[in-house]
């Protein structure tokens, strides 16, 4: 048995460089498939075997620079907020559908510091999960003081910082308007942090590769985030 070809998973047509070039091309820009192959010089399943086969492996070289929620400092102050990376409807897969999207995809957590700063996203979870179940699954407050954490209104029952919910029997009062427009104005860094992260544009449009890969390259996306940061 050729053990060398069994470990080497990308093609050999495109050796290892180009075919990490593709990959992270493929991530970054979240390039047609069609068209690499055309600038490469090769077929399109060419293209695919070499981002399945390189996709994996960046991750686990880079996995070491991807915080988890048990080294996040619990007398840092953080703001959470969950966003929806998008991917193809399929019949058979219902639950990635988002309500509150109106469309479907995976959930993961992101959470930064006051100042901006990236600290932490979570694993992907199903789209048809709210965020507050998403940050519990995450495990990322089990440990920590959640007073000083902040979030939207998603959150509220998790004993963060959060805007006031308008009540049913009556309109928000000018204190409650006031507090609100200064918790959103704080909230602002996180919005800012999510579109920075959804700069790898496989995250920002429709995922097209086959749904079973899809967590596979977020994770893989959030390992080369971080490690560009680093």
């Amino acid at each position: 048995m050729d053990t060398t070809a069994e470990q080497r998973r990308w093609p050999p047509i495109l050796g290892l460089f180009n075919s990490a070039v593709i990959a992270l091309t493929y991530m970054r820009c979240n390039r047609v498939q069609a068209e690499l192959a055309e600038a490469y010089e090769v077929s399109q399943p060419t293209i695919s075997r070499a981002i399945t086969g390189m996709t994996p492996l960046i991750e686990r070289v880079l996995r070491k620079f991807v915080p988890t929620a048990d080294e996040l400092d619990d007398q840092t102050q953080y703001i959470v907020d969950g966003t929806l990376l998008p991917c193809w409807s399929w019949a058979d897969r219902p639950e990635l559908y988002s309500g509150k999207h109106k469309t479907t995809g995976m959930n993961v957590q992101i959470a930064c510091t006051l100042d901006g700063r990236l600290a932490w996203i979570s694993d992907p979870i199903e789209g048809r999960r709210h965020d507050t179940y998403c940050l519990k699954e995450s495990g990322a407050l089990l440990t920590l003081n959640p007073d000083n954490w902040m979030g939207d209104k998603g959150y509220v029952g998790n004993y963060m910082l959060t805007p006031i919910k308008k009540p049913k029997h009556r309109k928000l009062l000018d204190w409650e308007k006031e507090f609100n427009t200064q918790i959103n104005k704080i909230r602002y860094v996180i919005e800012q942090t999510i579109a920075n992260v959804k700069t790898w544009r496989i995250l920002h449009a429709d995922y097209r590769r086959p749904i079973e890969t899809f967590a596979e390259t977020i994770s893989t996306v959030i390992a080369l985030h971080f490690y560009a940061a680093a």
